[in-house]
């Protein structure tokens, strides 16, 4: 892990192609993981896509749903490499167009190597949730102790 001052946060990315699946329950998994170890003030979340998809898709809003997470008002957005550059870790979820080469070796990039929840079945869906979850859990012990 990069070692940071006090005043300055760890920076995770959380990356897929729509940023409409997979990187929107990561990064809700992430904002609980922070929030559960007082990290609001260390730790900076930040999500987005290549080629952001217009919502979230519905499926995935529901099986977050089901967990207590409410992510009915987030919005797929654009990320940049600019952006990405600033972090300290990237994780992609096994979809990603971005060209990693363009990424700092300063930057710890990993790839989740996730399936796509778009078009599968509900309790496929639940499965690829809770290895997100788990991918989720495992970065934040490696990059905040």
């Amino acid at each position: 892990m990069t070692q940071h001052s006090n005043d300055e946060p760890t920076r995770i990315a959380l990356v897929c192609v729509q940023n409409a699946g997979r990187s929107q329950m990561a990064t809700a998994f992430a904002e609980r993981e922070r929030e559960r170890r007082d990290l609001t003030d260390s730790v900076e979340i930040l999500t987005g896509g290549t080629r952001p998809a217009e919502s979230v898709h519905d499926v995935v809003v529901d099986v977050m749903g089901e967990v207590g997470t409410d992510i009915t008002d987030k919005t797929p957005r654009e990320i940049t490499i600019a952006e990405l550059n600033a972090c300290d870790y990237v994780a992609t979820m096994g979809c990603s167009t971005l060209d990693i080469g363009d990424v700092s070796d300063e930057v710890e990039v990993r790839d989740w190597a996730l399936d796509d929840p778009d078009g599968e079945s509900l309790e496929r869906v639940r499965e690829i949730r809770d290895e997100v979850e788990d991918h989720v859990v495992t970065l934040f012990e490696e990059a905040t102790t």
